[in-house]
């Protein structure tokens, strides 16, 4: 009877913290990486227009909590908007804009030197020149006078090396190195 007992209250006591245990979060609940990340985009075709380049997300691509940590080394994908017109052969849409001006990647930089925008832009200001900053996902213009801003992706004028992911900043979610 007192083995039974025993048993018993062993018994209770594990369903009681298993009771008092928080449940498991779903994917879409769970807390992002105490290790701060990055978002990074990747070169998705280069342009019929000789001269351009399309950058953006793909499936490796974190625009809500970022999917590189920060302790990685990688190119910073800079922007310089110059006001160009769209080239004949890309027609600019919500998630393939145009940026109005050009592209380049700075040496690679680990994540954790970026430790804000404004650290980011004098990276590419120091490699390019004066109006140089780093690209951001929202970059991409659309509509009859390129009034709209889209994001996902966008063309430039440009070469990249492509099978290379790079730093891009995103202004609405915590998804940069920084944050």
């Amino acid at each position: 009877m007192r083995k039974f007992f025993r048993q018993g209250i062993v018994g209770l006591s594990i369903a009681a913290s298993l009771a008092l245990l928080p449940t498991a979060a779903t994917p879409a609940q769970a807390a992002p990486s105490a290790i701060p990340s990055g978002m990074t985009w990747t070169v998705l075709a280069e342009g019929t227009a000789n001269g351009t380049v399309r950058v953006g997300s793909d499936s490796g691509t974190d625009p809500y909590y970022g999917d590189t940590p920060a302790t990685a080394t990688l190119p910073l994908l800079c922007l310089r908007v110059t006001g160009s017109g769209v080239p004949s052969g890309i027609t600019p849409d919500f998630y393939a804009g145009w940026a109005r001006g050009t592209v380049a990647a700075t040496p690679p930089v680990q994540g954790k030197a970026l430790t804000s925008l404004s650290v980011a832009n004098s990276l590419c200001t120091q490699y390019y020149g004066t109006g140089w900053r780093m690209a951001e996902f929202h970059d991409g213009r659309y509509g009859s006078n390129l009034e709209s801003s889209g994001g996902w992706s966008f063309w430039a004028h440009g070469y990249l090396p492509e099978n290379t992911r790079f730093w891009t900043a995103i202004d609405d979610q915590p998804a940069n190195p920084w944050n």
